[in-house]
């Protein structure tokens, strides 16, 4: 089992970090101080995660006490120029306080699997996590396939990448296993939802701004750009980003320069820049919301991340893995899908993607009784015109299908469009079935039915 060492002089956010963890079966264990934390053995574990800020000594001062051992640290206090220093002396990781337990979950998996892949690969480190990342990104379906061809073509050529998807499609995860591939591997990841960053702070958070700058800034503060340098700049949520953020942006990609708000002086990074978005960013800036010259410095590789409905074969793998992480976190081993609702997830269209299936799993884990967990504990509504095909009225003559109350809905689905394809059109199928065409289509599919080249006439 991992062992993890959490130091934390808040007894409250030490037992809550503390529990998130053992939720996702680490082992753990705890100091207030660095000095507390050295009275155990740093090297029997795998990651230590530090407050910045401790009693006595910092947090930093782990890095090179526990080396090899990775150190993610920790604060609540919003200052990048502790995040720069911090990277700069070896951190794996920087997290700002409150954080996202999902986020802070992610970075704990990241530094483990690339301790992990350090110890046991012999070659450059650049290459020690290339077959590790496409775990994370779950799928087997052709447009997945061609997403891990597309990391493992664009990662290693150092250019700015555009990932487009809807949202809770994983680009985070994309961006994450680009920059694990690439050279690199060694420097920061940084990365920033700009849609989460107040309007008026967007352009001091990125490029940093000196003192005086504005009323409120008592001292300097690097911007997570330069904390960046030689790494990699991950921009989620592009589109949000105001006019004039874009035309600073925009001037780091074309010189590598930077100027910090309120200063004339001009500093220079290199940093690899990995931009995602929801939005169409060609639209925007025909609409003038977007830099029409940024976007085409972004869109240098783009990568497509699918949507869940578009995955039909992957829906069901994903499901057992999110099941399976869900069960572990609550305690339920070895509860089960029933067919019911193994078939809903299925057909569901999943707006929210895997973020959404993720949530409906957690939901019917807490709730199902007994070892099985049903389509009302998931707690989705099928929309009408995707819902499962029911039992359809017929007219004088039309065959019904045999046993047909034993059949389940799949089947007699099938059994229907093969029986009556050749005389009926798509349209009049649909019809019939209760369902769009579209969904006719998607099931066709699915099921492995192709569609009759030419209808025949129908007698009269």
């Amino acid at each position: 089992m991992t062992r993890i060492l959490i130091v934390e002089d808040e007894a409250t956010i030490r037992s809550a970090l503390k529990r998130l963890l053992e939720r996702r079966d680490y082992r753990v264990s705890e100091a207030a101080s660095v000095e507390e934390a050295e009275r155990q053995d740093l090297q029997q574990f795998e990651l230590i995660i530090s407050d910045l800020r401790l009693p006595g000594e910092p947090g930093t001062v782990l890095i090179e006490r526990a080396a090899p051992v990775p150190v993610l640290i920790t604060t609540r206090h919003a200052s990048m120029r502790s995040a720069v220093d911090t990277m700069k002396q070896g951190a794996v990781d920087y997290i700002a306080q409150p954080f996202n337990d999902e986020d802070l979950l992610d970075s704990v998996g990241q530094a483990i699997e690339q301790a992990q892949a350090k110890i046991h690969e012999r070659g450059p480190a650049s290459a020690a996590t290339i077959d590790a990342t496409l775990p994370t990104m779950i799928g087997e379906c052709g447009a997945m396939h061609r997403v891990y061809t597309r990391i493992r073509k664009t990662a290693p050529a150092d250019v700015t990448v555009l990932i487009q998807g809807e949202s809770g499609t994983g680009k985070e995860l994309v961006a994450r296993a680009i920059h694990r591939q690439s050279r690199r591997v060694q420097a920061p990841l940084i990365c920033v939802n700009c849609a989460a960053i107040p309007e008026t702070l967007i352009e001091s958070e990125l490029f940093g701004h000196e003192k005086g700058a504005f009323t409120g800034a008592s001292s300097a503060r690097t911007g997570l750009v330069e904390a960046a340098d030689t790494g990699t700049l991950f921009l989620d949520e592009i589109g949000e980003l105001p006019l004039d953020a874009q035309a600073r942006l925009l001037r780091v990609l074309q010189q590598g320069e930077i100027r910090r708000v309120g200063s004339v002086e001009t500093r220079y990074v290199d940093v690899r820049l990995i931009a995602a978005t929801h939005r169409d960013l060609h639209a925007m800036s025909k609409t003038g919301e977007f830099r029409l010259d940024l976007y085409y410095r972004l869109n240098v590789m783009q990568i497509e991340l699918p949507p869940l409905r578009d995955r039909e074969d992957d829906i069901l793998m994903i499901a057992d893995v999110l099941l399976d992480n869900a069960c572990r976190r609550h305690s339920r081993q070895g509860l089960k899908l029933s067919r019911a609702a193994r078939r809903d997830i299925r057909n569901y269209p999943w707006p929210g993607n895997v973020r959404e299936l993720e949530n409906a799993l957690e939901r019917g884990v807490i709730l199902a009784e007994g070892h099985l967990i049903h389509s009302d504990d998931l707690g989705i509504t099928m929309p009408s015109s995707c819902s499962a095909p029911l039992p359809v009225t017929r007219t004088h003559g039309e065959p019904s299908p045999p046993d047909s109350e034993e059949l389940s809905l799949e089947d007699y689905f099938q059994h229907f469009v093969l029986e009556h394809q050749e005389q009926m059109s798509e349209t009049e199928l649909a019809q019939k079935l209760g369902i769009s065409r579209k969904c006719l289509w998607e099931r066709r599919q699915r099921l492995g039915i192709p569609r009759r080249r030419t209808a025949r006439p129908r007698n009269g």
